[in-house]
Parts: structure tokens; C-alpha cells; sequence
């Protein structure tokens, strides 16, 4: 599960409890990712709040299919399978096609976007890339071909904060040894338009 020590849902009582009971899925799941937060309960909930407003909230205007989309690049990017695992599954679940998710994966892995992502999405696509393989290298440019493709400033601070993000999981992950034994793969918190509401289902 991880190679740090963790405090299962059944041996959990106080805040910690009280933080489970919000983040859970069915039969008391709780990702594992979330369990090796376990010894420290503020930095689960900070990690919760992020990924609840980043990703899942109703004041977004990118489609939460492609911020999950671009979640999986950054992960496949990181060599996070885990990441890849969770988020394709949600991002599939929003695509509602099995086919077009597969094209998409193929896209993603291949880092051909052309035919499963318009040029708009291609340039998010790319500027992902560069922000997690070589932030340093990030300039004024790469902002401007964001723009040049007609996203809006206040939707490259989605990107961004997305991108952002998964390189924040992915790197809670790898460095914990995270893995997916036991976890329902796809759940998410569902509820956008409440912030408060972590239930994964």
C-alpha cells in the first residue's frame, strides 16, 4: 500500500476520523493516497481542500474532463501509475465513450494529440509538458501560445493550477510508495458545486 506507516479507517478516531468520514467511498474505502497522510492529518486536509477546488469545482470553466485528461499526461509524464490508474478511470467516466477514451489514452502515451485533441487542447498538452519536465524553462512564450490558441487567462490558471497539482500527487505518491492495493480505482468527489463536500463516490 505505501511504505510509510498508515492509520487504517477502523483504528482512526478524533479529527483524523472526522477527516475519513468526509473523504470515504463505499465500505469506508479510503484512497490511498489519502492514507499516507494518515500521521498527519492538517496536510490531508490541505491536500483535499487543493485537489476539491483545483479539480473539482463548479467555479471551473475548462471541462473537468480535460483538466482529469491533463492530470493523466503529468502523471504519465511523472511515471505515476497510480495517478494514471485514478484519473483515467474518473476521466473515462466523464467521457461516457469507450472509444474515445482509448484514443485518448493512445494520444497521451504516444504524445501524438492530433486527432483525439483539437490544437487548442494540443497547446495545454504541451505546456503541461514543459511546466513539469523543465519548469526552469518556462517564458512569457509559452504563455502566449496559450492565449494565441483562445483560452482565456482565467482558464491557463485552471491549466496551471491543474498541472500544478498532479505534480504535487504524483510526487506524494512516488516518494511514499503509494500504490493501488485496496483502493476503488475512478472515484472523486463528485459534488462540484459544494467545496465542503469530499465524499468520493
Amino acid at each position: 500500500m505505501s511504505w510509510i506507516e498508515i492509520v487504517e479507517y477502523e483504528d482512526s478516531d478524533g479529527r483524523l476520523r472526522k477527516l475519513y468520514d468526509r473523504i470515504k467511498g463505499p465500505d469506508n474505502n479510503v484512497d490511498n493516497i489519502m492514507l499516507a497522510h494518515s500521521l498527519r492529518p492538517h496536510s490531508m486536509e490541505g491536500h483535499m481542500a487543493l485537489y476539491k477546488n483545483v479539480l473539482h469545482h463548479s467555479g471551473n470553466s475548462v471541462p473537468k474532463w480535460f483538466l482529469e485528461a491533463l492530470g493523466v499526461y503529468v502523471s504519465m509524464l511523472n511515471i505515476c501509475h497510480y495517478c494514471v490508474d485514478h484519473h483515467f478511470e474518473g476521466m473515462a467516466r466523464l467521457v461516457d465513450d469507450e472509444a474515445r477514451s482509448a484514443a485518448i489514452r493512445e494520444a497521451l502515451e504516444s504524445e501524438r494529440f492530433e486527432g483525439a485533441f483539437s490544437e487548442r487542447e494540443s497547446a495545454a498538452l504541451s505546456y503541461a509538458r514543459l511546466l513539469t519536465l523543465s519548469a526552469g524553462a518556462m517564458r512569457e512564450r509559452e504563455f502566449q501560445d496559450l492565449r494565441a490558441e483562445g483560452w482565456a487567462d482565467t482558464e491557463i490558471l485552471e491549466i496551471n493550477q491543474v498541472v500544478a497539482y498532479f505534480n504535487y500527487a504524483n510526487r506524494t505518491v512516488l516518494g511514499l510508495g503509494v500504490g493501488t492495493a485496496g483502493d476503488i480505482i475512478g472515484l472523486s468527489p463528485g459534488d462540484s458545486e459544494d467545496p465542503d463536500n469530499w465524499q468520493h463516490a
